[in-house]
């Protein structure tokens, strides 16, 4: 792994930051302002602030759904990936235009997976392991748990679920008394092909956006796929752990010495700095 201590990524001329919501923008609670390890911090907003006067746009990218990824844009986020890239919602009000990325129109990928009995397979085959939330989504069954992401999308294949895989969005910090694990993870069930990275080109091509021009921000493996994505990927400290072994590590990838939101704002200071020394962003 490459840490931002040691070793400082080539920035050109970034125009947009690709940015999970969760555990980087937000800390502990889904707060803006609650520190890493408790009390209060500023960071955060005043990252969001330092990337808007520099005239960058951030996009936030989300395992929410639809509407509890609106927070984003309280943030000013231009457009906002939620369900773990199946939804890309750009506009306000009147103005708002959802794309889906699963490609099948307006039939509810959600109703299909619970019709087809995929979910209803996993919760038989890893009892006390996994448990469904978020019903009110739109293309992904939302679980929590513990299981090995790639086994579980093995044994969907064989069972006759193959248009589907299970993907890791990381780590949580709540525990359930329904689960017999150590420690609970969010994963989404998915049509195969439907991600945060491919949501993030799918923006990029709409809005004339090369790779070189943008970076994101993440802490699970799920956002670690977006580096192919961007020029310069940027892994909050807390996830670290979420992200284990993984191989190859991307060349572009990064690693902040702060967690969090405060991880978040070592990324844009990066970025924003990297600007400034070209005489491209505003003063602030």
């Amino acid at each position: 792994m490459k840490h931002l201590r040691d070793e400082r990524p080539t920035l050109p001329s970034v125009r947009v930051i690709y940015a999970d919501l969760d555990g980087t923008i937000l800390g502990p609670g889904g707060s803006l302002f609650a520190g890493p390890h408790g009390g209060t911090t500023l960071a955060a907003a005043e990252a969001i602030e330092a990337l808007h006067l520099a005239g960058l746009d951030l996009v936030v990218m989300s395992g929410r759904t639809r509407r509890s990824a609106e927070v984003a844009r309280s943030l000013g986020a231009k457009a906002f990936i939620a369900e773990l890239g199946a939804l890309v919602v750009e506009g306000f009000g009147a103005k708002e235009r959802v794309i889906r990325t699963d490609g099948v129109g307006k039939r509810s990928t959600f109703d299909a997976i619970l019709r087809n009995g995929a979910g209803g397979f996993l919760l038989e085959r890893y009892p006390g392991r996994l448990l469904p939330v978020a019903p009110w989504a739109e293309v992904a069954l939302q679980l929590h748990g513990l299981v090995d992401a790639t086994e579980v999308t093995r044994a969907l294949a064989e069972a006759g679920y193959g248009r589907l895989e299970l993907r890791d969005n990381g780590r949580l910090r709540r525990m359930y008394t329904e689960l017999e694990v150590d420690e609970v993870r969010a994963y989404h069930l998915l049509p195969k092909g439907v991600s945060k990275a491919s949501a993030v080109r799918l923006h990029r091509e709409r809005h004339g956006i090369e790779a070189a021009e943008a970076v994101a921000v993440g802490d699970s493996p799920a956002d670690l796929e977006v580096a192919g994505e961007v020029g310069s990927f940027f892994l909050v400290a807390n996830g670290v752990d979420a992200i284990g072994d993984a191989e190859p590590w991307p060349p572009n990838a990064y690693v902040t010495e702060a967690e969090r939101g405060d991880g978040f704002a070592e990324a844009v200071r990066c970025v924003v700095g990297a600007l400034r020394s070209r005489g491209g962003a505003a003063d602030t």
